[in-house]
C-alpha cells in the first residue's frame, strides 16, 4: 500500500533502511542506530567541510530522507568550518559517540564514504574529494 502514492516519498523509507544495513555491515557496527549515527556524523561533518555550493550539489544526489540528515541543524553562514584538517574531521564524527565509541574512527568513516561512493554519480564524489584538504582525501576508497 502507498501511503502518499507519491513514489518518492513512498519509498523513501526502505531507502534509508537499505543505506543503514550496508553501512552496518561495512563498518562492523552492532545496530541500525550506530549505523545511523555514524551516517548523520560523517554528512555533516562533509556537508560542514565544504563550500556551500557544492554541499548543495551533493545534498540533490541523495536520496529524500538522506538529504533531510544531511541538512538537519546545517547553519550555512559558518561554512566551510575552520580548522579543516583530519583530526578535526574525525573527532567531529566521533563527538556523538560517548556511550558507545567507533572502535575504528577512520575506518567508520571510510565505510561511509564507500556508501557515497556507490550512490552517488561519480563526478560528484570527484568534486567532493577534491574540495577536501588531502588527509581527509585518503579517507575515501
Amino acid at each position: 500500500m502507498n501511503a502518499t502514492g507519491i513514489k518518492t516519498l513512498d519509498h523513501a523509507p526502505s531507502v534509508v533502511q537499505a543505506w543503514l544495513n550496508e553501512l552496518r555491515g561495512a563498518a562492523g557496527l552492532p545496530d541500525k542506530q550506530q549505523a545511523y549515527m555514524l551516517l548523520r556524523a560523517t554528512l555533516h561533518a562533509v556537508r560542514d567541510w565544504l563550500s556551500v555550493d557544492e554541499a548543495a550539489q551533493l545534498a540533490a544526489q541523495l536520496p529524500i530522507l538522506v538529504r533531510g540528515i544531511y541538512y538537519e541543524s546545517w547553519n550555512p553562514s559558518s561554512t566551510p568550518v575552520h580548522p579543516r584538517g583530519k583530526g578535526a574531521f574525525l573527532q567531529r564524527v566521533n563527538a556523538g559517540f560517548t556511550k558507545k565509541p567507533l572502535p575504528d574512527v577512520e575506518g567508520s568513516v571510510s565505510a561511509v564514504f564507500a556508501l557515497l561512493k556507490a550512490h552517488v554519480s561519480p563526478g560528484e564524489i570527484d568534486d567532493v574529494v577534491r574540495a577536501m584538504p588531502k588527509d581527509i582525501r585518503r579517507l575515501w576508497p
